[in-house]
């Protein structure tokens, strides 16, 4: 299927979030997490079974992915589309009740264990940063030494990832270049050569296409992205409008009303200066003029001298 969106959240659960591919779930984590031979996850145990979306934006979804590894590792993946600004709030949230949902009542805090949450965006999030993979850690702002290895929260941006060399490719490039949309089924099938996961990916993706009632699901998910989309774009056309015609309305109602406080003002002006050439003629003391004029002294003499 041409442009088939692979971060569909529908697909993405059914391909990562199923325990019958953890294999592909488990390269995908080893990937990013940059494990070797030496210490990578061998299982993973899914624990969110309800999770699909309840609002459109995601505001009230629960998390897309949330598993435990072998060693007790909790991790939750995330995919976010649509652009959204509190990316980093959210997943904080989000990492804290994993996090704090170890323990159960009157449990010792040496039973936690970390928690990693991994977001994969379909947009630049973190402008200052130019690479597409970032970890935060918990830090001394000082030394920069960590706290404790019990939070890491990564953020993977699609529109900042290339693919530098087909031919020397890590996990973690090949499954940002399937998911990313960039390259085509021939360029997969060379970077399956080198990670066998990415073929067993594309073989599921393909019967998921096939199955008429998995594709309608999907069809409709990104239909109502598009609905997402279409509807932003008309609340802040109107939004445009509304706020130009009231700033022009302001900028009438402020223009005139300073011009008639400018013209109020003139006049007041004018008024006082005649006041103290009637006065000047009645050979009144021009302090007694500043007086009743409220104009100064140094004026008064110049009206006087003219």
């Amino acid at each position: 299927m041409e442009n088939f969106n692979r971060l569909n959240d529908l697909y993405f659960k059914k391909l990562l979030g199923d325990k019958k591919r953890k294999n592909l779930t488990l390269s995908f984590l080893n990937g990013v997490l940059n494990k070797d031979d030496k210490n990578y996850f061998t299982d993973i145990s899914f624990l969110d079974k309800d999770n699909e979306p309840l609002t459109l934006d995601g505001k009230l979804s629960k998390l897309d992915i949330r598993a435990d590894l072998n060693d007790g590792t909790q991790v939750d993946i995330e995919v976010q589309v649509c652009p959204f600004k509190l990316m980093a709030e959210r997943s904080l949230y989000y990492w804290s009740k994993m996090y704090s949902e170890q323990l159960e009542k009157g449990a010792e805090y040496k039973k936690l264990k970390k928690a990693i949450a991994i977001n994969l965006l379909a947009f630049d999030y973190l402008e200052d940063e130019q690479e597409w993979h970032n970890i935060y850690n918990l830090l001394n702002v000082k030394s920069h030494k960590k706290l404790t290895d019990h939070i890491e929260i990564h953020f993977l941006e699609l529109p900042k990832f290339t693919l530098k060399d087909m031919r020397k490719i890590r996990v973690s490039e090949a499954w940002l270049a399937y998911f990313s949309g960039k390259y085509s089924k021939e360029e997969l099938e060379e970077i399956a050569m080198t990670t066998p996961a990415i073929k067993e990916a594309v073989e599921f993706e393909d019967t998921f296409l096939q199955d008429k009632i998995e594709r309608r699901a999907y069809e409709q998910r990104e239909k109502a992205i598009r609905d997402y989309y279409s509807y932003m774009n008309a609340f802040k056309e109107e939004g445009l409008q509304q706020g130009l015609e009231q700033g022009l309305q302001q900028g009438l109602q402020q223009g005139l009303q300073q011009g008639l406080q400018q013209g109020m003002q003139k006049g007041l002006y004018q008024q006082a200066i005649q006041t103290a050439k009637n006065m000047l003629k009645d050979k009144v003391d021009i302090k007694l003029i500043s007086k009743y004029t409220n104009l100064s002294v140094e004026e008064i003499k110049k009206i006087n001298e003219e």
